[in-house]
This record gives structure tokens, C-alpha cells and sequence, in this order.
């Protein structure tokens, strides 16, 4: 065989794992690539706010400075919408539902307790003494 057909067939069996399928992703996993793209989105409206902001100032600036094309007169600036600022950025997740908090302020390892362990009620009255 030539080499150039060993490489192809070395390379077609290498790829071939690649092709496999993947497990499906999980809800969290799912939720982090959510935010990661929703992030990805927002910086891209900033940057692209801190873009317009920019080339509004070389404009300013060159309107300013009295340089003109050799026509002698500037061109009229055209009509474009303003720059939008997209605001701060705010996550698109919602948060786990709180679990409410013990009666007594004490709090639990995550999975053990099926319910609250107290009460508002001092231990001398729902524990008498015997």
C-alpha cells in the first residue's frame, strides 16, 4: 500500500471512537452550558456597545478637528440608531429553591434528616423530665 492510503485508513480508524455516541448531558450540565452561552451573548453586546461608543468618538473627533476630504466640506453624517448599553449582566438560571431552615437555627448534613430535628419550643416542654 502507499503511504498515503495508510494515512488515510490510520486516520478513518482513529476517528472512528469519535463518531461514538455520547451519553446525554445532564440537567446541570445543560444549565452551566445555558448561563456559559447566555454570558457569551451579553459580553458580546457589550463589546459591541463599547464598539459603537468608540466610533462615535473618532467621529466627534474628526468632525471637530476640521479636516475635510479634498471636496472642501465634511460629509453629513448619516443617520444611525444610538448606541444601546445592554446593562449588567443577569443570570438567566434561577436559583435552587431555598429549603427552609431548622426552627432552631441548627442545620443538618445534606441528606440525612427527614425533617426538622426542633422545634421553637424549649426541650423542658416537649422533653419533661422524668
Amino acid at each position: 500500500m502507499r503511504p498515503v492510503h495508510c494515512a488515510a485508513l490510520l486516520s478513518a480508524a482513529l476517528a472512528l471512537p469519535v463518531l461514538a455516541k455520547l451519553p446525554p448531558a445532564s440537567d446541570e450540565a445543560k444549565a452551566a452550558a445555558a448561563e456559559t452561552a447566555a454570558k457569551a451573548a451579553w459580553a458580546d453586546k457589550a463589546d459591541a456597545y463599547k464598539l459603537c461608543l468608540s466610533q462615535d468618538r473618532v467621529a466627534d473627533g474628526y468632525r471637530k478637528s476640521g479636516k475635510v476630504a479634498a471636496s472642501g466640506a465634511a460629509p453629513a453624517p448619516a443617520a444611525m440608531p444610538g448606541c444601546t448599553d445592554p446593562g449588567p449582566y443577569v443570570s438567566t438560571v434561577t436559583p435552587a429553591a431555598s429549603k427552609p431552615l431548622e426552627a432552631a437555627g441548627a442545620h443538618s448534613p445534606p441528606g440525612t434528616a427527614t425533617s426538622p430535628p426542633s422545634t421553637n419550643a424549649p426541650s423542658a416542654q416537649t422533653q419533661p423530665k422524668k
